[in-house]
Parts: C-alpha cells; structure tokens; sequence
C-alpha cells in the first residue's frame, strides 16, 4: 500500500456553502514508484503531460474561491491524471477503454505507449482511485448533512485543436463547454453557468466533452446532488499546450466566482 496522504485535498469553504468545486486534472506531480510504470523518456513524458493536463485550472478555482460571496469547498487532486483518472469508470463501462484511456492509461493523447503491454492498473485503482472517490463522497455526504444539498462544478480545461485521443471531437469546440446529466443537471444551474461565462464569446453544451462527475453513491440516485462540468478552451487563458496563463484567468475566475455565488443561494 502507497501513501495517498497528498493525492487529493479537500479545502475548506463556509460551513453553510452546498457548493464544491472539484479539481480533477490540474497538477503534474507523479510519484517516482508510478513515473517507473511509464515508458516514455523524461521530454517526451513533460510533452504529454502538456497535453493532458487542465494548466491553471486549480487556480482558477483558488482565486473563485478566494472572492465568492460564501466560499465554495474545493476538492483537488494532488496528482496527475497519469496516475488514475478519477473521473472513469474502473470497469469495463468505461468508453474511453477503446483509446486505452479508462482508470488507468495505457496509450498517451496522439495514442501511443505509455504503459508496457500487459500492464496490471489493479494496483493504482486500489491505491488511488478508490481513495479518492470515498473521499470526494464522504465530501459531499458532508454538503449533504450540512445544507441538505451539494452542488458539484467540475471545473476542467481543453485544448484548442483536437487531439487523437477524443472519441467525440468533431463536434463544436466554443471557448466554454457545459457538460451536463439529464438527472443531475438541473435547467437552473445550466442557465446560470450560460449567464455566468457569457462574455467568453458564447457557451456550448455537451461538445466536445459531455456529461460530468457525481460519485457513484449518489449517481442517478439522489436529486440532492446537482453537477456541472466547465471545460474551458485553452486559448481563451494559456499559452498552449502547457504554457504559462494569460490574462483570462482572472476573467474565468471572477466569472466561476459569480456561478458560485449564484446557486450558493436557496
């Protein structure tokens, strides 16, 4: 068993926030014994992970946080997405399987080697991946218990140009992408993230990616759990493929902080 003590934080908000702001693929951080799995050379794994990874998105929620009316909680993960992605399937549900991209990859985003062949993930999945979904629940049976709801916003970015890795990129790719659930997505919250993120140049739903994180505990389950995922186009805040951000981050910041505000509210 590997120490998963840094592997996600969940940062405080006000004690009567329902909000949660989760943070799934912003950081970098692989531990060595993981790094040792992967078969790329140290330049080629930083180029991948320029790719994969949703640059400044921690961020982004940080300085939302730090300027919402009541503070939302936040849920971050401390490590790469290479690491587990917690935001699969672990099973054989998972579509992203077919591009070796389900809880544990196997090929990289222009659909390479990353894993040797025959690579057992079982290891990190129990390491990782199950932590951190008890922990990301426990969060939000902590909402739950708090203010009789959570709102999940799932805050994630995505590169300009599409990379061979989507199954689903021919679609429309606008500066700010809304994914939603037909159960957990009510119209109110999808209406308010339009508003919120309107300046941006206009908001799209479902492309290029769709749908959005709820623990499996209360998937499809418990209309106390509203969701929404943000994916934001890179170009509209960074320096691509992992440059540095631009002067939309405080933009996207005070825009996520106005959302926040708005379904903060009873």
């Amino acid at each position: 068993m590997n120490d998963t003590s840094t592997s996600y934080r969940l940062l405080p908000g006000a004690p009567g926030s329902p909000v949660i702001l989760h943070v799934p693929h912003s950081s970098r951080a692989i531990p060595a014994h993981v790094r040792d799995g992967i078969v790329l050379d140290d330049p080629a794994l930083e180029l991948e992970l320029d790719h994969i990874t949703d640059a400044h998105t921690a961020e982004i929620t940080a300085a939302a946080a730090s300027s919402a009316g009541l503070a939302p909680w936040r849920f971050v993960n401390g490590y790469s997405r290479l690491v587990i992605d917690p935001e699969r399937f672990p099973d054989e549900r998972e579509e992203m399987l077919a591009v070796g991209m389900g809880a544990v990859y196997t090929q990289t985003t222009h659909l390479e080697r990353l894993r040797p062949d025959g690579f057992d993930g079982q290891p990190l999945i129990e390491d990782y991946f199950h932590p951190y979904a008890e922990a990301m629940t426990a969060a939000v049976e902590d909402r739950l218990a708090a203010v009789g709801r959570a709102v999940i916003i799932d805050v994630h970015s995505y590169p300009t140009e599409r990379l061979p890795y989507e199954l689903h990129g021919d679609g429309a790719r606008p500066p700010i992408c809304l994914g939603t659930d037909d159960f957990h997505t009510p119209a109110e919250l999808l209406a308010r993230a339009e508003k919120a993120f309107a300046e941006f140049g206009g908001t799209g739903i479902n492309s290029p990616f769709s749908g959005t994180y709820v623990p499996l505990k209360h998937y499809g389950k418990d209309p106390r759990v509203s969701a929404l995922m943000i994916e934001i186009r890179r170009d509209v805040y960074m320096e691509e493929p992992g440059g540095p951000a631009g002067h939309g981050l405080a933009t996207l910041a005070a825009d996520l902080a106005q959302l926040v505000n708005a379904v903060s509210r009873p």
